[in-house]
């Protein structure tokens, strides 16, 4: 089982720190979160919660994801990277792969796409990208971006999307591994196609019963063979013996912020890098 460290609602001044500390002490990756904006007012309601209100508070900070990535790059040797998640169809699919395919290359190949369709109309509105079938342009948006990703020339010619003739140079030298958040059958399905799922807030027996129908799904796309990541926030996992039981239900990545086992929501760097290095001695390593 690997572990990767969640920096979402994190102070920008802290990431960098962190993504030291996270390469030094060997954890596997570490995972950005993305919005453009936080709008004052939604008619929008956030899916994520009961009360449809949203998680964070107003001015909390939302760095760039791919700015943000190609700085803790720059700073670490074997740490991976990926967004959790990046909301896909609000963008234009070319500055997207440019972002994306530049973060592969300076890494050495150490970054992943995590993806989502998003949620908040009114963001798409502000991005003047359409919030109608998003999922749709979702899919043709990875065909293409996995186009654009490959070396010579390239085109394609979808529903949303014609691109005439051109090269993206330089591409990557390995394939960018995409990663699927979602709860909906419908987010199943489509990273069942790919080559990982990033879950929300789960319980060890909710991972379970996600993981046969993601190994079902898979199976159905002749993809049972192939290598597949379950990224998860594993909300009852404490003890060593309950991670491993997460692994044992098919979670190859937890998705932590281990500090808060330790020092709770509000810890200080210092706090932070602490409980990183006591949750390696704790977990980690006994797993290992």
């Amino acid at each position: 089982m690997r572990f990767a460290i969640s920096t979402a609602f994190t102070d920008p001044a802290e990431v960098l720190e962190l993504a030291r500390a996270a390469d030094q002490l060997g954890y596997h990756a570490l995972s950005v979160p993305d919005h453009v904006v936080n709008l004052e007012t939604l008619r929008t309601p956030y899916p994520y919660t009961a009360d449809g209100e949203r998680r964070w508070p107003p001015f909390t900070p939302w760095l760039d994801p791919w700015v943000t990535i190609g700085a803790m790059a720059a700073v670490t040797e074997r740490l991976r990277f990926f967004t959790g998640v990046y909301v896909l169809p609000m963008r234009n699919p070319l500055a997207v792969a440019k972002s994306i395919g530049t973060a592969a290359v300076l890494s050495g190949n150490r970054v992943a796409l995590g993806i989502g369709v998003g949620w908040c109309e009114e963001e798409f509105e502000l991005m003047e990208q359409p919030f109608g079938r998003r999922g749709a342009r979702t899919d043709e948006m990875l065909e293409l971006l996995a186009t654009l990703w490959q070396p010579g020339w390239i085109e394609h010619h979808g529903t949303a999307y014609d691109i005439p003739r051109l090269e993206m140079s330089p591409a990557p030298t390995e394939p960018i591994p995409v990663f699927v958040g979602g709860t909906s059958d419908v987010a199943l399905r489509r990273a069942a196609r790919h080559d990982g799922w990033i879950s929300d807030y789960l319980t060890i027996d909710e991972a379970v019963e996600v993981r046969r129908r993601l190994d079902e799904l898979r199976a159905a796309n002749g993809r049972a063979d192939r290598p597949f990541s379950m990224i998860a926030s594993v909300t009852d996992a404490v003890t060593v013996d309950d991670f491993a039981r997460a692994g044992e239900a098919g979670v190859t990545d937890i998705l932590t912020m281990p500090w808060v086992y330790y020092s709770g929501f509000d810890a200080d760097l210092d706090q932070k890098i602490e409980g990183m290095s006591r949750f390696a001695a704790d977990v980690i390593d006994p797993l290992a």
